[in-house]
């Protein structure tokens, strides 16, 4: 018996996850008519994460929906940007430290793990801490168990800080966190601190701050201006 065919046409944002003969239009694919529409997008490259919407002859269905022969079915790209269940949280995989930093730097909660745990840990870290994973890789968006996730489509630290603030529109609140392990930072008199840092810099600043975790100390030294350049364009574009 021939298996049912579909009619499947993804939105352009969504051509990257795709085969060349899947973009530019609708295609036809053949199922196996017990497949949801979610099975059948994943199966042909796109992670679930990165999908906002199915319409099936223009009407909204859910991805549990198993389509009837014929159907023609639209996936939608997310629309920036992205509504949110909770608070905005993310967990971000190992080579994405950099990212971590700077959403650090602007006071978002950005857990990361600087060494490599694997796909299975990372996804279980998200649904138990309920974290929206971020990651270039596209085989791990793809695990059942995350509670959330998105894929960061640069490799240009700068392009992925935009990419991450304009989707889901965390709120801002710079010099907050720690950029080496995420906690909150505290202000700190000079006296408190002394033990940790040198001579020179107790000599050459007195206003510092420090990490309620991790007891890193902060001052405005010699690197401040970029970064004050990188929390002055985030706030530019996307507030406060």
């Amino acid at each position: 018996m021939e298996r049912p065919e579909i009619w499947i046409e993804f939105a352009p944002d969504l051509h990257l996850f795709v085969r060349a003969r899947h973009r530019g239009g609708p295609v036809a694919v053949r199922t196996d008519g017990t497949s949801t529409l979610g099975h059948v997008v994943e199966s042909l490259g796109v992670p679930l994460t990165e999908v906002g919407g199915l319409r099936v002859d223009g009407e909204p269905v859910p991805v549990s929906r198993v389509a009837g022969p014929g159907a023609r079915v639209a996936v939608l790209g997310v629309t920036r940007p992205q509504r949110s269940a909770g608070p905005v949280r993310f967990l971000l995989d190992v080579h994405l430290g950099t990212l971590a930093r700077r959403l650090r730097l602007l006071g978002v909660d950005a857990a990361y793990e600087n060494v490599d745990i694997g796909d299975p840990a990372l996804a279980a870290r998200s649904a138990a801490e309920q974290r929206v994973l971020l990651s270039r890789d596209r085989g791990l968006l793809h695990r059942r168990e995350l509670w959330a996730g998105g894929y960061v489509y640069s490799h240009r630290p700068a392009d992925q800080l935009r990419d991450v603030l304009s989707r889901f529109a965390p709120p801002l609140a710079p010099w907050t966190r720690c950029t080496a392990c995420n906690g909150p930072l505290r202000a700190a008199a000079k006296e408190t601190v002394q033990g940790r840092i040198e001579n020179g810099t107790e000599r050459s600043y007195d206003v510092f701050a420090q990490c309620a975790d991790c007891g890193q100390v902060y001052w405005r030294g010699a690197h401040h201006a970029r970064l004050d350049a990188v929390v002055a364009a985030a706030l530019a574009e996307f507030g406060g």
